[in-house]
């Protein structure tokens, strides 16, 4: 049984920083890719970054040179820095990945930025 389990939301002030993190456990030979989701209220599920085998990838535009993705496939961890934030940024953030062939989801973690 995988599980990936978020860490690092709260509450802060615009322009401030937090970092997620993200770990996996369970029985895992491979993961492909791994990366973040958030849904904000009323809004649908959308992708804020992604890393495949290492490298990352893609950057939700509203995010781009403020949020940074990284991570550690030997300890089965993922990442997300996120800087500058703003109130629009708040959401829940998940995490995902793509574990042997198979997708998994975190159970999120709450991300407020106050004005």
């Amino acid at each position: 049984q995988v599980q990936l389990v978020e860490s690092g939301g709260g509450l802060v002030q615009a322009g401030g920083s937090l970092r997620l993190s993200c770990a996996a456990s369970g029985s895992i030979f491979s993961i492909d890719g791994m990366g973040w989701y958030r849904q904000a209220p009323g809004k649908q599920r959308e992708l804020v970054a992604v890393i495949i085998r290492g490298n990352s990838g893609n950057y939700l535009d509203s995010v781009k040179g403020r949020f940074t993705i990284s991570g550690d496939n030997a300890k089965k961890m993922v990442y997300l820095q996120m800087n500058s934030l703003k109130p629009e940024d708040t959401a829940v953030y998940y995490c995902s990945a793509q574990i042997d062939d198979r997708y998994y989801w975190g159970k999120g973690t709450l991300v407020t930025v106050s004005s």
